[in-house]
């Protein structure tokens, strides 16, 4: 694995790239994008950089935004919302302080969903509450694997997020059979792309592995598509409006989710 300090130039060099390449295009979606991305990066790698204290306030921020978007976009009730970004945020503080208790921690989180509508007593949308508590916490406990996995999981974050951008623009050019009927916009050609520039990312970051190369060619696209399915069921374009040029922070990680899914089956 690549040393954290062997990364400045490598991301350093990227970001150049993509502001020069968003410069280029005149899209003042793709300028705001970067300027998102610009922040974003030294702050993660900050994080990662500190190591267990840094990785896991990192994950605790993203699992509660992330926990409150998913809840505001099925419509959850505030307590529910508040008791899934809970229940998501204790696997991710067991992963820190008690590694190898998280399925006890999930269990927690999952008796403590269950108690709100029942408690409320509410019969008309109780089952639709609980199945989506337990699956945002099914979805979003993954985040625990930031902590655990460490520089790999950097790595993997950093695949992802070059896959997608590659994914993003060679679809839009080569065109092609769409991808899945989820997500209209994407295309087979631009999830192959978006895969091998993973792979050339994880190559030169010395990460990569079949599980990591799993991960990012089959766990990121997969991922993609879960949040497509989710926000067509809710019927929204984005998981929220707060994130210039990007929706929400859901948005944004969604590929993330999976791949981490995928790598730590794997490994």
């Amino acid at each position: 694995m690549i040393a954290f300090t062997s990364l400045a130039p490598f991301l350093g060099g990227a970001l150049a790239v993509g502001g020069i390449a968003a410069a280029l295009s005149g899209r003042r979606e793709l300028l705001i994008r970067w300027c998102c991305w610009a922040v974003a990066v030294p702050v993660v790698v900050g994080a990662f950089w500190w190591g267990g204290p840094g990785v896991t306030a990192l994950a605790l921020v993203v699992a509660v935004v992330a926990s409150l978007e998913y809840g505001g976009l099925l419509g959850l009730p505030r307590t529910d919302r508040a008791i899934l970004a809970a229940a998501v945020s204790g696997v991710v503080l067991t992963s820190w302080l008690a590694p190898g208790n998280e399925v006890r921690a999930a269990a927690v989180g999952a008796l403590l969903l269950a108690a709100v509508p029942l408690l409320a007593g509410d019969s008309e949308h109780g089952l639709r509450r609980l199945g989506a508590g337990l699956l945002g916490l099914l979805w979003l406990s993954v985040l625990a694997g930031l902590v655990s996995l460490g520089a790999v999981a950097l790595a993997v974050f950093i695949a992802v997020s070059v896959g997608d951008i590659a994914a993003f623009f060679t679809g839009q050019r080569l065109g092609g059979p769409r991808l899945s009927p989820l997500s209209p916009a994407k295309r087979w050609s631009g999830t192959l792309c978006g895969a091998a520039a993973a792979l050339s990312v994880l190559a030169a970051l010395s990460a990569l592995s079949l599980p990591t190369a799993v991960a990012v060619a089959v766990g990121a696209p997969a991922g993609d598509l879960l949040e497509s399915m989710v926000k067509r069921g809710a019927r929204v374009k984005d998981s929220a409006q707060w994130l210039a040029g990007s929706g929400g922070l859901l948005d944004r990680i969604d590929s993330l989710l999976l791949a981490l899914v995928v790598l730590l089956l794997l490994r």
